[in-house]
């Protein structure tokens, strides 16, 4: 079976209504769509946009308010992905549970579904200076093009979640990322490669970029789509199917072919899944019957 991806790098901006977010998102989509993308991914915190329209003082909203925008939010994608026939991965949007607030990844389906995924590891500014809670379960999702997982930015970094997101049947790994500064952005880029090597699967990341003069933590942005495969033969010798030019606003696109990683993980150079020495470590897959929890 064979996917068509997009990552946007979306240019964060200060706008002053919704409906200039919802303008900025329908180009990128309306670009996807004319690529005939089945996949679209945007960034970690792109929605923080929406802090700059700011209040009736002039300030720009605080975390806490952004919230206030979901329901805005959730029509605007889910019309999105019904009039396109796309999926659409809408980056990560900060909602509020029972007084808690959450980084959620949340994924479109063209049918109207929606389905989320709490980022489960968070940095520490999200923690100090956000007051973030993180999530407590990893899911996969199945779609007509293949299993999938969303995992956010930090995520990434910890070779144990994407293992068990393998294991529980993932073949796409989307990762909505936001970097303030060089650092940041390659620890998360190289992380990604890593787990690609690793578990012999695809690596869909992007990150903002742009700037937020009015808002905390969003006054710098370092960003960089990629598409990324496992460094064998069927691919590309980098690992890179595609990558953006770095803090540029644009849509990076790829196809992918899941009959490939079957391939290689069967007879590919090496065989990095299989090879897995589960008598001298743990291995979730081994431990444990029901993949449908973490």
């Amino acid at each position: 079976m064979q996917l068509r991806v997009s990552a946007v790098q979306y240019d964060l901006r200060t706008i002053h209504s919704f409906k200039e977010f919802a303008d900025q998102v329908e180009h990128y989509i309306k670009t996807a769509e004319e690529f005939g993308t089945d996949f679209v991914l945007f960034p970690e915190f792109f929605t923080t946009q929406l802090m700059s329209i700011g209040n009736a003082e002039g300030q720009a909203l605080s975390i806490d308010e952004l919230p206030d925008y979901t329901e805005q939010y959730l029509e605007l994608f889910k019309g999105l992905a019904a009039n396109t026939g796309m999926h659409i991965i809408g980056g990560t949007h900060v909602i509020k549970k029972e007084g808690r607030l959450y980084n959620v990844a949340h994924l479109f389906y063209p049918d109207g579904r929606v389905a989320e995924q709490a980022k489960l590891h968070i940095t520490p500014t999200e923690v100090h200076e956000w007051d973030m809670t993180p999530g407590d379960e990893l899911r996969v999702f199945e779609t007509d093009k293949g299993t999938i997982a969303m995992l956010t930015c930090y995520d990434i970094e910890f070779p144990e979640i994407v293992r068990i997101a393998k294991a529980k049947g993932a073949d796409v790994i989307f990762c909505p990322s936001c970097t303030d500064d060089r650092h940041g952005f390659h620890r998360v880029r190289y992380t990604s490669h890593a787990r690609a090597i690793e578990n012999q699967v695809y690596v869909v990341t992007t990150g903002t970029v742009g700037s937020l003069p009015t808002v905390d933590f969003m006054r710098g942005n370092f960003g960089q789509a990629a598409i990324i495969t496992p460094n064998d033969v069927p691919f590309p010798p980098k690992g890179l199917a595609a990558e953006g030019e770095i803090n540029q606003p644009m849509i990076v696109t790829a196809d992918l072919d899941l009959e490939l990683l079957y391939k290689v993980r069967a007879s590919g150079s090496v065989t990095t899944w299989r090879d897995r020495r589960t008598d001298l470590y743990p291995d979730w897959e081994a431990k444990q019957g029901d993949r449908t929890l973490l």
